[in-house]
């Protein structure tokens, strides 16, 4: 027997012992308590907040790098409002997707 054949048994029974592996569907450990999300909200409006002062603070960075004459220090209020920004459309992708993962728990 070559060796690809004996890949290819060893192959076909894993697969067979992982058929038989049984799929439970998902089940809230929380027992449907509020607790888990009031957490994720406060976590939400967090960053959605902390992303609000990095635009913010970028913004200033930019103003003060113009104005005193330091390319550098406008350059990272640059880079920083993009990552800012970054953040709130990460944060607003999260969103929907926890919502989406915690209602197909249910």
């Amino acid at each position: 027997m070559s060796i690809s054949a004996t890949l290819l048994n060893h192959a076909l029974y894993a697969a067979d012992v992982l058929a038989d592996v049984p799929n439970p569907a998902p089940v809230d450990p929380t027992g449907g308590n509020g607790g888990v999300s009031l957490l994720l909200s406060y976590v939400k409006w967090g960053a959605l907040i902390a992303c609000a002062i990095a635009a913010l603070a970028s913004g200033g960075m930019m103003a003060i790098g113009k104005l005193s004459n330091r390319p550098d220090t406008a350059e990272k209020g640059k880079s920083a409002f993009v990552w800012a920004i970054g953040g709130v459309i990460a944060t607003a992708i999260a969103i929907p997707l926890v919502n989406t993962v915690f209602g197909a728990a249910s």
